[in-house]
């Protein structure tokens, strides 16, 4: 593991990743993510095959170890309107060639956080898209318990738009996450500021009324079976409780 006190005062500079980073990002993205990557992943990280990213590196490093990956991002342009949050962006025109930079893996090692490395990394992107006239925002996903990562990009005036549940699923358990985006080129929500905001209420209260149902739904469970028999058709049919779902 690398360690900042060999350097008490890195000096961190930022460059494009390399075919020779493939060992040292399988590597670290290994020690970082519960999630397992294919090796195509990394493959077409290092040879930017339809994937940008950013490698943090220390200058003050030794000169063997100067060169060597300390944090990184990865990321990819997607056509705005063939994207999962097409809903939440506003169109100017009926064009078709609008898009967004989704970042895809973030992560930095850990001698090495609170030092502002992560958040370079992620202005890196946010530069390129602004870049990219066609692009209107920069998004993201996060697990909902990585609450220094939620801090992050908040400090950094990204939007949490919407919760998903159960959107990751990890070790044989289902996870939330939140989707945050930051809008770039004048790129913006559909909704006013307001009615984004009871937008989310709205889903945070949704959520409520689920949890509430799946309680109900429990208690009801003692009372009566789920499936009874239909004597007539010799059938299995719903109740009323079964009929509702929470997805």
């Amino acid at each position: 593991m690398i360690n900042i006190k060999e350097s008490r005062h890195p000096i961190v500079d930022y460059r494009p990743i390399r075919p020779s980073d493939l060992e040292v990002l399988e590597k670290i993205h290994g020690e970082l993510f519960p999630i397992r990557y294919e090796s195509e992943f990394f493959h077409s990280v290092v040879n930017g095959r339809g994937i940008v990213s950013w490698g943090a590196v220390d200058r003050a490093r030794p000169m063997s170890q100067n060169d060597e990956l300390i944090g990184f991002v990865t990321a990819r342009v997607v056509i705005a309107k063939e994207s999962e949050i097409e809903d939440l962006i506003r169109f100017e025109s009926p064009k078709s060639d609008e898009t967004l930079v989704y970042i895809l893996t973030l992560g930095v090692v850990e001698s090495y956080r609170n030092v502002g490395v992560a958040s370079s990394l992620i202005r890196e992107v946010i530069k390129y898209a602004s870049t990219i006239t066609t692009c209107r925002a920069v998004y993201l996903h996060v697990i909902s318990y990585n609450n220094p990562a939620i801090l992050l990009y908040k400090r950094m005036s990204f939007q949490c738009v919407r919760k998903l549940d159960s959107f990751y699923f990890i070790d044989g358990h289902h996870y939330d996450a939140y989707l945050f985006i930051y809008y770039v080129n004048g790129g913006r929500t559909r909704c006013s500021p307001m009615l984004e905001l009871v937008a989310l209420l709205l889903t945070h209260a949704k959520s409520g009324l689920k949890s509430v149902a799946r309680i109900l739904w429990r208690k009801e469970d003692k009372k009566v079976p789920k499936w009874p028999r239909n004597r007539e058709a010799g059938c299995l049919l719903p109740t009323i409780q079964n009929k509702i779902t929470t997805k």
